[in-house]
């Protein structure tokens, strides 16, 4: 297991390293420039160079490349272009949005979700389990910034129950106001991911009550939820957790869409506002960062799958 440990972590400095050039490379290769989009219309070819210069886009991409990845090492993330202010106090400031608002998605949509599925597959065949997988699928096909939409309308717009979007300016220092705007967020990101988690949860339990040791287990006087909770949940996990890390992932990545939809202060706000601006370094931090959650989250799961179930560390391998 240790042997395991230390090649998945080798393996993970390797790709997080791998990520760093490419995407450091790919933005320098798209159109446009920082110090132009800075500037605006009307500059002269020395305030442009003046200001390239300021900034280090002038020096071959090597070099740049090199100034970034050694002030990554030293936990500097650089400085935007625009605000000129340490990305890292900017990554910091809108981190109390994002993250509250990932994590409640992730945990509201794993509680819903993994008892919805359970049940669907154990009635798959009375009303409770055609209705979820109904609306299961019905959920993974309505884009999430619809549902963020409709919720608007009628639950903030036509009942008043809650704010519409916004947050507050005190941030966390009105802890009801923040919850409150948070709301609408939290339950539109679960709903999206609890389609998607209804679906898989459903099909790995289908294939545990359909393994001979369930069987047998009902064969010797088990109901079926006791055969199930036995000698089938822990079975049944290993996939179901592959899918609960990559939910948890792409939790962040989908806060990009629904914080420009309630208008939230967030991660998902600053990079779509760097991207338009040009402000590179905040584009490449916030992008790295979030690979590098993609990629932690994987080694995890790998990990979590080995430790549920034995076959795993026999053969060395991972479903």
């Amino acid at each position: 297991m240790a042997r395991h440990l230390l090649t998945r972590l080798a393996s993970l400095l390797v790709s997080l390293a791998l990520a760093a050039v490419v995407v450091f490379v790919v933005l320098r290769l798209l159109p446009g420039d920082a110090a132009g989009a800075s500037l605006g219309v009307g500059t002269t070819s020395d305030q442009l160079e003046g200001l390239r210069a300021e900034l280090g886009t002038d020096q071959p991409v090597p070099v740049q490349l090199g100034q970034w990845v050694a002030g990554l090492v030293q936990g500097d993330l650089g400085t935007s272009f625009v605000s000129r202010q340490p990305v890292a106090d900017l990554v910091a400031a809108r981190l109390p949005v994002t993250l509250p608002l990932s994590f409640a998605a992730f945990v509201l949509a794993v509680l819903v979700s993994v008892p919805l599925g359970v049940a669907a597959a154990v009635w798959r065949r009375g009303p409770l389990g055609v209705v979820v997988s109904a609306l299961s699928q019905l959920g993974v096909a309505v884009p999430v910034f619809w549902v963020g939409v409709l919720l608007v309308l009628v639950l903030a717009l036509q009942l008043g129950w809650l704010p519409p979007g916004g947050f507050p300016r005190q941030g966390w220092g009105d802890p009801a106001a923040a919850v409150r705007a948070l709301v609408l967020p939290v339950v539109t990101v679960a709903i999206a991911m609890s389609a998607v988690m209804v679906r898989y949860v459903r099909s790995a339990t289908l294939d545990v009550l359909d393994q001979d040791y369930v069987r047998t287990a009902r064969s010797l006087g088990y109901g079926r939820w006791a055969a199930l909770r036995r000698h089938g949940l822990r079975n049944g996990a290993a996939p179901v957790v592959a899918i609960l890390g990559i939910e948890l992932a792409t939790s962040l990545l989908g806060a990009v869409v629904i914080e420009n939809v309630f208008a939230l202060p967030g991660l998902g706000t600053l990079l779509l506002d760097s991207v338009e601006a040009r402000d590179l370094p905040v584009v490449q931090a916030l992008v790295l960062g979030l690979t590098a959650v993609v990629l932690v989250v994987n080694v995890g799961v790998d990990l979590a799958q080995r430790a549920l179930d034995p076959r795993l560390r026999l053969t060395g391998g991972a479903r």
